[in-house]
């Protein structure tokens, strides 16, 4: 009768193993496995063990001998296994790849799975986990937009110095216009929301006039000056200049950030600006509307407010938006600005140098 290697177990082991087999939220083979051993040191045999383990008597050996190589690293976890041959080749997944990168479809501007699965000779299932394997998602795009602007680095910095560093006992505020608010009436009333249904509206609509928001968010706390129009014109953008005038006070400087829009620099605008010296004017540079924050409460207002709404008439929407702004100033919470210049001017130089425009 063969006889199996005998195992002896320090204190630690053992009572590692005890307290292993008596573990109630432990993978059930680690537990397994314990018994198995303890019972070794016993001095049981394998057939002995796997009668009480309920185990074959091949496996009570496979453990026996895995403790005893490798001790009790050996036990928490299974030995690698190759697992199935895959079908698809490694070359195969790289054709996927390269089609998907650098090639088109003759018909189409973008890769589906369907037709990447003819033109590879796979399944659409493979494709989709090739794809998912390697980040790939050709369905979606992103728009981007590098500024030209031959004084992007020097307003950048100006800009993001005001974020960052504000100017004491002065203000800084970022400044636009949301133009071509439409005064949307659905043509039929929606349904509200209910369990297992969310809420809808009529894809049709009746216009009933525009508006345009002049916003002025003050960087530091976040509150917003605001008035509506029915235009954009530099008349309508002189008459904000002087609501900030107004609502601001007088003993401070006014930082103000804006865009490149005409009618921010028409020449009534600029000897307003001359008579009015507590104004200092920093445009942000081409394409780089992002820089603004008031950008990201207009899409707050926009996504919150005005996209869902029903607005018989502009006084309506204007009402809306007034007491959408009046609420926000009860409990102003301000944007922080966290980028620096020098990390955004790196990324512009990579993009410039991957689309090689200098």
């Amino acid at each position: 009768m063969r006889v199996a290697p005998p195992v002896v177990l320090s204190e630690d082991q053992k009572r590692t193993l005890h307290q292993w087999a008596r573990g109630r939220s432990l993978p059930a083979r680690q537990v397994e496995r314990a018994r198995v051993i303890l019972l070794a040191a016993a001095g049981k045999q394998d057939l002995e063990i796997a009668a009480e383990v309920g185990i074959s008597n091949q496996k009570a050996a496979r453990w026996r001998k895995r403790f005893l190589r490798l001790g009790l690293a050996g036990l928490e976890k299974d030995a690698p296994r190759p697992g199935r041959t895959p079908t698809i080749t490694s070359s195969k997944v790289q054709e996927v790849v390269r089609k998907t990168t650098q090639e088109k479809p003759a018909n189409a501007t973008h890769w589906s799975t369907r037709v990447m699965a003819l033109a590879a000779g796979v399944s659409e299932k493979s494709v989709r986990r090739i794809w998912h394997k390697h980040g790939l998602k050709p369905h979606l795009t992103r728009t981007f937009k590098v500024s030209n602007d031959p004084e992007f680095a020097e307003k950048l910095e100006a800009i993001i110095g005001l974020y960052l560093n504000p100017p004491e006992h002065a203000i800084v505020l970022c400044a636009d216009e949301k133009s071509q608010i439409q005064a949307l009436d659905r043509t039929q009333p929606g349904l509200p929301i209910k369990k297992g249904r969310c809420g809808t509206m009529t894809h049709d609509y009746k216009r009933n006039g525009t508006a345009t928001l002049f916003a002025a968010m003050n960087a530091l706390d976040g509150t917003i000056i605001s008035m509506c129009d029915d235009r954009h014109r530099h008349q309508e953008w002189l008459k904000f200049l002087r609501v900030i005038d107004d609502v601001t006070p007088g003993g401070q400087h006014i930082h103000l950030i804006a865009d490149n829009y005409a009618t921010h620099k028409h020449p009534k605008v600029q000897r307003w600006l001359a008579r009015h010296p507590r104004f200092h004017i920093y445009f942000t540079p081409t394409s780089s509307s992002w820089l603004n924050m008031v950008e990201r409460f207009f899409r707050d207002i926009t996504q919150n407010r005005i996209r869902r709404g029903v607005f018989r008439d502009v006084e309506e929407l204007i009402m809306a938006i007034g007491e959408y702004i009046d609420k926000h100033n009860d409990n102003p919470k301000p944007f922080v600005w966290t980028a620096k210049a020098a990390d955004i001017l790196e990324k512009v130089k990579r993009a410039r140098k991957a689309l090689d425009i200098g």
